[in-house]
């Protein structure tokens, strides 16, 4: 199972709860007055029946029977009214504080450490912000108003049993003993299984999203069958867990079904003695039944939702565990001028004991220097350039950028060091909010300038230009285009430390004039590492190191290690036989920043 995000305990959940409130503390008396009102009035209507049964006994006038109908029907639509309008404002401040809480959890998501995030998997954090929002948002609108307008119902009711003669609320009490058991059995039982299908939940959605994501070299390597697997899997454990759940509820029906055949039980008796003793008429006793009758609507409200407000509870302790228990925002990064090094003493990594990925790796690229690292598939690349931007930390060794460890540098500097992979993601919007996600200041000629100094000047032919929204209601980019508007917001935000882990896979060889102009401004005095799969890129670096299972195998600098009969040698061999370039290229000489500690 994958390192899920937190959960929050039940007391931080309440105050979390508590404090999204608080601001909301008028409407919520507002609130209480309208559904107290509702109450009061619909419990006029049984009373008032009563008062029609006492009088048909008794011989009554029919200016009475006349009153009492009016009165009724005047008491069914003020509560109808109150209860609704109550309602409605309590939805308005459940809404509005799940609308801050759904803030929070989003901006605290993106926020979140990179290596959090994929060590939790995708499949965690979109059930957070997707299924438990949703899951939640339905209970504040939906559940939670109609349960507290039946708690005031439930109040009021008891209150007018009381009224009548205290031993009808004595009788009704038949129910209360069943009804607690019931609930407090129910809720103890529940907040595990709940829990646990959320959690299962997230897993069926991670195996999902694998499978779709990683579709075709599921097909090429002939691995459906274990994805497949994977997912009826973890959808078996997910219904699983959602049984288990529906059976408690059946259960707590059931016992909800005989505690209000017990309490409707002891009323008709306490009447029978009351009336048969002369102490009550029969028109109390009627009201009394119909009193407790109405209770059957509020109480079954209070007690089979507290289903949904289980599983509700559940979907907030997750959401609040993000938004509580995750690292703030950290603060907008200052402008440094220096470009710092980046230093690996016996750094290694292994995603599992027994699966070394890296192993004593040691390696000093120097301020401002560029460096390819190359290999076969598998050899290690794309991990230690994850050590470096900081989304994975080493299982030994270290990892600096500068003064500062790499996996801390998102949060006490953000912004200094930039990874750029090949599932790079375009933003549905026009294209200038795209790239001022980089550099919110940015003019229209600064944009301009960004897009074409990468080699992307296919904006200018855009219907709207700068302006040409994005995405399904928009253009949508080809692949090597998105690959090339990444580049441009990397530009844009200017990190002395660019990471590029085949970042320019998806752009064709027609471009690579173009593209070489484009990973030169973009690297120009800047520390880079590059994982190159196209070899006529390393060769453009400075420096060439090469990875072997795991180890540096071999680095220098690029004619050298032509130059040699090495492992470079033999790579290069090989991408030229399978038509990937010719040996006439010749490293560029890039300008460099001024050496200085990241801050």
């Amino acid at each position: 199972m994958s390192a899920l995000l937190p959960v929050a305990d039940g007391r931080t959940t309440w105050a979390a709860a508590r404090r999204l409130l608080r601001p909301h503390r008028g409407r919520l008396a507002l609130v209480a007055g309208l559904l107290l009102l509702a109450a009061a009035a619909g419990l006029a209507v049984p009373a008032l029946l009563g008062v029609l049964v006492q009088t048909a006994t008794t011989g009554g006038s029919l200016a009475v029977v006349g009153a009492c109908v009016a009165g009724i029907v005047a008491a069914a639509l003020a509560a109808a009214a109150l209860g609704a309008l109550g309602q409605t404002q309590m939805a308005r401040v459940t809404e509005s504080a799940l609308a801050a809480l759904r803030e929070d959890v989003v901006d605290r998501v993106l926020h979140l450490p990179a290596g959090q995030v994929e060590a939790a998997g995708e499949g965690d954090v979109v059930a957070r912000v997707s299924g438990d929002v949703e899951t939640v948002g339905e209970a504040a609108t939906g559940v939670l108003p109609a349960v507290t307008a039946a708690l005031f119902s439930v109040v009021v009711a008891l209150a007018g049993l009381g009224a009548l003669d205290w031993r009808f609320a004595v009788g009704a009490l038949a129910a209360l003993p069943l009804q607690l058991w019931s609930l407090h059995r129910f809720r103890r039982r529940t907040p595990p299984v709940y829990a646990e299908a959320r959690r299962a939940e997230g897993d069926r959605a991670q195996a999902v999203l694998q499978a779709v994501h990683g579709a075709p070299t599921v097909l090429a390597l002939r691995d459906a069958d274990a994805h497949l697997d994977a997912v009826a899997a973890t959808s078996r454990t997910a219904i699983a867990a959602e049984m288990r759940g529906a059976t408690l509820v059946g259960r707590f029906a059931n016992g909800a079904n005989l505690a209000e055949a017990l309490g409707l039980g002891g009323v008709l008796v306490a009447g029978y003695l009351l009336v048969a003793s002369d102490t009550a008429g029969v028109g109390a006793a009627t009201a009394a039944a119909l009193v407790f009758h109405r209770l059957f609507g509020p109480m079954g409200v209070l007690l089979f939702q507290a289903d949904d407000l289980a599983l509700a509870g559940a979907g907030l302790a997750r959401l609040v565990g993000v938004a509580e228990g995750s690292p703030a925002r950290p603060a907008p990064p200052g402008r440094g001028t220096g470009v710092p090094a980046i230093t690996l003493r016996d750094a290694a990594f292994a995603y599992r004991p027994d699966l070394p990925v890296l192993d004593g790796v040691t390696l000093d690229v120097a301020p401002g220097e560029r460096v390819a690292l190359v290999g076969t598939s598998g050899a290690g690349k794309s991990t230690l350039a994850r050590l470096v931007a900081g989304t994975l930390q080493p299982t030994a060794g270290r990892v600096d950028v500068g003064d500062v460890p790499a996996h801390a540098v998102h949060r006490t500097r953000p912004g200094r060091v930039v990874l750029v992979d090949q599932d790079v993601h375009t933003f549905t919007g026009p294209l200038a909010a795209d790239l001022r996600l980089a550099a919110p200041d940015a003019d229209d000629a600064t944009l301009a300038a960004a897009l074409d100094a990468v080699g992307a000047t296919w904006w200018a032919d855009l219907p709207g230009g700068l302006a040409e929204p994005l995405g399904p209601e928009g253009t949508t980019l080809r692949a090597d285009q998105a690959q090339q508007l990444a580049l441009a917001r990397v530009l844009l935000a200017d990190p002395p430390v660019v990471l590029l882990d085949e970042a320019t896979a998806d752009l064709p060889r027609s471009q690579q004039a173009a593209l070489d102009t484009a990973l030169d401004a973009l690297l120009a005095g800047r520390t880079a590492v590059v994982v190159a799969h196209r070899l006529d890129q390393a060769v453009r670096c400075d420096r060439v190191v090469v990875l072997e299972s795991g180890r540096v195998v071999e680095q220098g600098a690029p004619a050298d290690l032509l130059a040699a009969d090495g492992p470079f040698r033999t790579l290069w061999s090989a991408w030229r036989g399978a038509g990937g370039g010719d040996e006439g290229v010749t490293p560029p000489t890039s300008p460099r920043r001024s050496a200085a500690p990241l801050r």
